[in-house]
């Protein structure tokens, strides 16, 4: 069976194909620029030639046609007939409380994710475009099945997941706390109970998944008890862009000063904030690192936030766990920057973490493995997050029992 797997933005379609009796991954690639000026896809030749082409691509119809030819073209695809493509699973980000695991695509299905998209404005709608792309260019034959950020989140307790606001915004908006990168908190930690050796339902683990996007989740036994983004992405504690949770009169103080509304101060949280909007250099962690190292004060100030918090998020959960087994970094930040993971390992040595700070020096670009030492009484570890997989995964066992 080979899977198609989808990732729909509002401007960007991210793809892989994937050989699920290996698991091996045959094609790659992301529509860049959909609806704009200079449309592109980039992609990987199957001998590791990256080809990037312009194209016109005017909505994601015309970005899976662009797809299509990429998979088939006779010179760099990896198929050579459209009817090689088993299924086709679809990210989406938000689920609200309709789903708690990955369903096939039914119209009553794609009229509960219209529902939710004013919890997801700028997600679900585009999921929606990529779910109706994909039936005009693959046809209705093909099975689709979608994936949510939030399912793995939905085991959440009352208590976890409620606002202290009046219980009628609830019953009226479903306003709660979701979570998200569920696809990429599953993986890691089921990872994690393999590597020592034990059943999921016996652990206590934490997961960070640091990127551009950031979150920390509590898992006990398999399920997850707290999250740190609430009912947006935006919830929780700062990212490349994004401030994390504030004190709401921050919010109404700034609006009222500066004379500017919810959306435009909704748009300075989530694009103008985070480290960028603390070291005013970049929301790419790598130039925030490259001014640090130059001497940049609010460079360092914005890392020194970062840890602090996430340390924090940390050892919140190890309260609300009753004690854990394991910590795992995973994302692009969590893989990539030993400097934020060692920070933060320094913070809670006080729970009984001990780092290898040698090997957590080399483990970047691809390097993972255990960052703690022997004598350390959580182990740390360093995931590789695969979503794809998850996802693919979930296509495959659906599609299977059809």
């Amino acid at each position: 069976m080979k899977v198609l797997v989808i990732n729909a933005g509002s401007s960007s379609l991210k793809y892989q194909l994937i050989d699920m009796d290996s698991e091996k991954v045959l094609a790659k690639g992301n529509c860049e620029r959909i609806g704009q000026e200079g449309a592109f896809i980039g992609f990987k030749a199957p001998d590791g030639t990256k080809i990037e082409r312009k194209t016109e691509m005017v909505n994601h119809t015309q970005a899976f046609e662009a797809v299509k030819d990429a998979l088939l073209d006779p010179q760099y695809g990896a198929i050579k007939d459209l009817s090689e493509v088993s299924a086709i699973g679809h990210r989406v980000v938000q689920g609200g409380s309709y789903f708690n695991k990955s369903v096939l695509v039914t119209d009553d299905v794609i009229k509960k994710i219209e529902e939710l998209a004013p919890l997801a404005p700028l997600h679900n709608p585009a999921h929606i475009q990529g779910i109706n792309a994909c039936t005009k260019v693959f046809g209705k034959d093909v099975p689709q099945v979608v994936v949510f950020d939030t399912a793995f989140h939905q085991t959440m307790p009352e208590k976890a997941y409620m606002f202290a606001i009046p219980y009628k915004y609830y019953e009226k908006y479903g306003i709660r706390r979701y979570g998200f990168h569920g696809t990429s908190h599953r993986y890691v930690s089921q990872k994690m109970a393999e590597l020592m050796g034990r059943n999921i339902e016996d652990t206590k683990i934490i997961t960070c998944h640091i990127g551009n996007g950031s979150s920390i989740t509590a898992i006990k036994g398999g399920k997850v008890i707290d999250t740190s983004m609430g009912l947006t992405p935006l919830g929780g504690f700062m990212m490349g862009t994004r401030s994390g949770s504030l004190d709401p009169s921050v919010i109404t103080f700034i609006a009222e000063k500066e004379n500017i509304s919810a959306e435009e101060m909704l748009k300075i949280l989530n694009k103008e904030s985070g480290l960028l909007g603390v070291s005013g250099i970049s929301s790419d962690d790598r130039d925030v690192c490259a001014a640090e190292e130059h001497g940049n004060h609010r460079a360092h100030l914005a890392h020194e936030m970062l840890y602090y918090q996430i340390a924090k998020t940390i050892g919140s959960y190890y309260v609300a766990l009753g004690g854990c087994d394991a910590i795992v970094f995973t994302a692009g930040i969590g893989e990539n920057q030993p400097q934020l993971r060692e920070t933060v390992c320094d913070y809670i040595s006080c729970l009984g973490v001990e780092m290898d700070k040698e090997f957590n020096k080399k483990a970047k670009c691809g390097v993972t493995g255990t960052l703690s030492t022997p004598n350390s009484k959580i182990r740390v570890e360093l995931i590789a997050t695969n979503e794809e997989l998850v996802i693919a995964r979930d296509t495959k066992e659906i599609v299977e029992a059809l």
